[in-house]
């Protein structure tokens, strides 16, 4: 069921762990101090920080879903720790490589693989986990859609048989397509979980993944990082997409929503990488995400029609903040304080700016004035180059 325009609010605020600090420069409890004094209420546990914190507790990090009683010890100690400080956590992230596995052997292990964090999600008190879309290409994988389907709802299944088993609440399973994978698009993704038809099987919706896809280009020749001629031609056809969103996803099948910019890039020095194994949007995604509608840094993202298609949906979950850049890298106690502090002032400025837009999926002129409220904001950055 949609709702009226501007939304009433209730939107949490959330981060992921390794967007307020590298796990190789910074340990994780400074870094969730710094989240929760910043104000979030979710945070978004990385694999890798895991990890980390598993080292830090002298148990091996390569090992960390591994059900020992030690490794489970401390999963809870870190869910009281993130209790403690006044949070939750949301989800643990990110599944790789998972769904489409032609040979039924290596299928299985791989959906075993799942399966084995089904204990630390108990433990960490989280009731989320969810993958990217296969980025594989090779003969061994699929993205034949019955076969996606098949396997998102067989996760769905095994959670569900999981949560039934012990008694607690249901485990879901979030589908998200990423903008180098080959479902990489927020309606391919969508598809694929109408199809599994579970309801613990729902959509993860990535605003840097779909703007990657559906409105930036980091090496056009141009340099504005546009797909299409136009400013406005861009935010057209991105609008048109967006507003179909809001249209045909009901909010509680989106089981979270993640936002982050990205710096508009100068393609006479930034270039696409060499080795044909990297993905061209690779080297952008991981050195050079923004927290949203960061202009000073030149971020160039229409973050705002993701967040209000997403929105009017009647999605009531946190908006939360996943960011790459090399400045996380960067050793020193503040980097997480300040990060945090630069994250939660950018979703407090997407959330007026998105709650101050026009409805553009409710008709043409809506749309046409949704566009030059976004044109008005982007341009001195889109004129930088």
């Amino acid at each position: 069921m949609h709702i009226s325009w501007p939304p009433s609010g209730g939107n949490a605020f959330g981060i992921a762990t390794l967007s307020l600090g590298n796990w190789r420069e910074h340990k994780l409890e400074p870094r969730l101090k710094a989240a929760a004094e910043a104000g979030y209420q979710w945070i978004d546990l990385f694999d890798e920080c895991w990890a980390a914190y598993l080292e830090e507790h002298d148990l091996p990090g390569d090992q960390l879903w591994e059900a020992t009683p030690e490794n489970l010890h401390i999963a809870r100690k870190l869910g009281d720790l993130v209790k403690s400080l006044g949070m939750r956590i949301a989800c643990t992230q990110p599944l790789r490589k998972i769904e489409g596995i032609k040979d039924p052997t290596e299928r299985r292990t791989t959906l075993n693989l799942v399966a084995k964090r089904f204990p630390f999600m108990r433990a960490f008190d989280t009731d989320l986990v969810f993958m990217c879309a296969n980025i594989r290409t090779d003969n061994g994988v699929t993205s034949d859609l019955k076969t996606v389907a098949r396997d998102l709802a067989e996760l769905g299944d095994m959670a569900a048989v999981y949560a039934k088993a012990d008694g607690g609440p249901m485990l879901k399973i979030g589908y998200e397509g990423l903008s180098w994978a080959v479902r990489n698009t927020w309606s391919a993704s969508w598809e694929a979980v109408q199809f599994a038809n579970r309801p613990n099987v729902g959509l993860i919706v990535d605003a840097f993944n779909i703007l990657a896809v559906e409105f930036a280009d980091p090496y056009n020749p141009a340099g504005h990082g546009r797909i299409y001629p136009t400013l406005e031609e861009s935010l057209e056809v991105l609008a048109g997409s967006l507003a179909s969103l809001a249209a045909t996803v009901p909010g509680d099948r989106i089981f979270f929503f993640q936002c982050g910019d990205a710096e508009l890039m100068n393609p006479s020095s930034f270039l696409p990488p060499t080795d044909p194994e990297i993905p061209p949007l690779l080297p952008w995604s991981r050195s050079h995400r923004l927290y949203p509608l960061e202009e000073s840094r030149s971020g160039y993202m229409p973050v705002e029609l993701v967040a209000a298609a997403v929105l009017a949906t009647g999605y009531r979950g946190p908006i939360s903040l996943e960011v790459f850049n090399s400045s996380l890298s960067i050793p020193g106690q503040s980097v997480p304080e300040e990060h945090a502090t630069r994250g939660i002032e950018s979703l407090q400025k997407l959330l007026e700016t998105t709650t101050a837009l026009n409805p553009f999926w409710y008709g043409q002129t809506e749309k046409e004035q949704a566009i030059t409220q976004v044109i008005r904001r982007l341009q001195p950055t889109m004129h930088r180059l």
